[in-house]
């Protein structure tokens, strides 16, 4: 059997739950991976309400759906970013509470522990999401930026998630960070040191996307072959740049997505550069067996005809390993 291709509900977040799931069968899907925002996977009434987690399972198991992950990218974000105005737009008011930096973190701390423990309820193994990080505004190193300021923040980020992650171990799920800009990681090298940072705990992976390396010029396939074994969670999302130089480039001009002038663009899976034959032959070679989770995202195409596409494109390129050699017919003893 080839991996279940499932759909990411976080773009889908506007619409109710069992919305999302009548027309994710339609489309083709296995299952969703459940957002925790909208309405579709709230970690507290999974906490406080006997019989919400399982209610959830059943409302998608009465559209042949199942769920493999949750995701709490929002309020991850808040645990390590240096917080502002910004975030108040993101995440559950509790979180926001009165707005003071280091209580909005304390709380988004405590409640991506308490997503750990919803997972757990719900019966998946898989926390997908973000970390935030204090040290991203220092990206481009002018005014020169000393390495202390960077050990600095790889250190924040593990005082910060290890006491998280002891709570992922206590309920026997795991994290999966999805390496992106604006995150502890977002290339190759960032991610090693964002494994190190925490000295190489299992409860710690990766949420793999190759969209948010494709236009950074980030080795998207050496990431698989690096972290094999961290690899947690797969979000299929494809992305366009271009072969020309355009107005603006990497860092995007403060252009928002559609713009004329922009370098890249998020496309639907299939429409943009992203080889994801050559995706799949890694993740059998690093011997992932996960979901494939559909992050469908493309500001030039309607999202229902380009989710019905995307789900009917990772069917057909995904294939399973083989279990011995194509010559071993001709093997002698």
């Amino acid at each position: 059997m080839t991996r279940p291709v499932t759909l990411f509900t976080g773009q889908w977040a506007d619409l109710p739950l069992e919305t999302v799931a009548k027309k994710a069968k339609e489309f083709g899907f296995d299952g969703l991976e459940l957002a925790c925002w909208g309405d579709h996977f709230d970690v507290q009434r999974a906490l406080k309400e006997d019989g919400y987690a399982q209610g959830r399972r059943d409302l998608l198991a009465k559209y042949g759906l199942q769920v493999f992950a949750v995701s709490n990218h929002l309020v991850g974000q808040a645990v390590c970013d240096n917080i502002d105005a910004r975030h108040k737009s993101i995440i559950p008011p509790h979180v926001w509470g009165d707005g003071n930096p280091q209580g909005v973190q304390q709380r988004a701390a405590k409640e991506m522990q308490d997503t750990a423990r919803a997972a757990a309820k719900l019966g998946v193994k898989i926390v997908a999401g973000f970390t935030g990080s204090s040290i991203w505004p220092l990206l481009y190193s002018f005014p020169p930026v000393p390495d202390a300021m960077i050990d600095a923040g790889f250190d924040d980020f593990a005082k910060r998630w290890n006491p998280i992650l002891d709570t992922f171990d206590e309920v026997g799920v795991r994290f999966a960070l999805e390496v992106h800009p604006t995150e502890i990681a977002f290339d190759v090298s960032s991610a090693q040191r964002a494994v190190d940072a925490v000295k190489g705990r299992k409860a710690f992976g990766f949420n793999y996307d190759p969209s948010h390396f494709g236009y950074q010029g980030v080795d998207y396939l050496g990431f698989i072959d690096r972290f094999a074994d961290r690899i947690y969670h797969v979000h299929m999302k494809d992305v366009w740049w271009s072969d020309v130089p355009r107005a603006s480039g990497v860092f995007g001009g403060h252009l928002n997505f559609g713009h004329p002038d922009r370098f890249w663009e998020f496309r639907s899976i299939g429409r943009g550069k992203i080889k994801f034959e050559e995706i799949i032959r890694h993740l059998n070679a690093a011997r992932y067996d996960g979901p494939l989770s559909i992050e469908w995202e493309d500001i030039g195409m309607d999202r229902e005809a380009g989710a019905k596409e995307a789900c009917a494109f990772v069917k057909a390129v995904d294939f399973k390993p083989p279990h011995a050699a194509f010559d071993s017919a001709f093997a002698r003893e």
